[in-house]
C-alpha cells in the first residue's frame, strides 16, 4: 500500500513498505526497509538510493536536488534512512550519509558518499554509471 507522507523536512514523496510496487517516478521514495528496497529494485531498472539520517543538514539540501533526479532521469530515486534498519547499515557499509547507491537491473553498480553534490554532478554520475 502506498502512502503519501511529509518526511524530513519539507519534501513530499510516496512511502513504500514491503510488497509495493507502484511508485510515482517523477518524485523521490521514501522506503520503509530492506524489503521495500528489494520489492523497487525488482520492479525498477535503474535506482538511485541515497541512505541519510534524519538531523542531517546535508541531507536535507540533497531534497531539491534528488526531485530534480527523478524527474531529469530515467532513474527511480529512493531514499531511506538505514537507522530506521539496521541491516542496511552493514550491507552499504554506512560510514557517513548521505551515501548514494546506484542500481541497475537490481545490482549495485556505483556507490558515492562524499556529502553534497550538485545537481549537474549527480545527473551525470546516474547518467554515465546507469549507462
Amino acid at each position: 500500500m502506498t502512502h503519501v507522507a511529509l518526511t524530513r523536512q519539507w519534501l513530499v514523496v510516496a512511502r513504500v513498505t514491503s510488497g509495493d510496487t507502484a511508485t510515482d517516478t517523477d518524485s523521490p521514495v521514501a522506503l520503509d526497509d530492506e524489503a521495500a528496497l528489494e520489492d523497487l529494485l525488482s520492479s525498477h531498472e535503474t535506482v538511485l538510493l541515497e541512505l541519510y539520517t534524519d538531523g542531517c543538514s546535508i541531507c536535507a539540501s540533497m531534497e531539491p536536488i534528488l526531485t530534480n533526479i527523478a524527474r531529469a532521469t530515467d532513474a527511480v530515486v529512493a531514499t531511506v534512512n538505514p537507522r530506521n534498519d539496521p541491516p542496511l547499515v552493514d550491507r552499504f557499509a554506512v560510514q557517513s550519509v548521505p551515501k548514494f547507491v546506484l542500481f541497475v537491473d537490481g545490482e549495485p553498480v556505483a556507490e558515492r558518499a562524499e556529502g553534497f553534490i550538485p545537481n549537474d554532478d549527480l545527473v551525470s554520475w546516474v547518467e554515465d554509471k546507469a549507462a
